[in-house]
């Protein structure tokens, strides 16, 4: 396997657990209250939010578009 696909998957991973973590968070009464008084989540979700999605958003680009010109 070469490592732009182990990489890939790794992103993938890494995105999806911090995705989790972020839909976690967001159902704590904590974060709930927040947001219900200011129309935002805290800023530990909303960064959990934002590094999954682009970790993941960069796995599934790399393990599309990353294919070497030998292939």
């Amino acid at each position: 396997m070469e490592i732009k696909r182990i990489l890939a998957l790794v992103l993938l991973v890494v995105g999806l657990i911090l995705l989790f973590f972020a839909y976690q968070s967001s159902q704590s009464v904590g974060d709930q209250v927040s947001e219900a008084v200011t129309g935002r989540f805290t800023d530990s979700t909303t960064w959990f939010l934002i590094l999954g999605a682009v970790s993941a958003v960069a796995g599934v680009g790399l393990m599309l578009f990353g294919k070497s010109a030998s292939n």
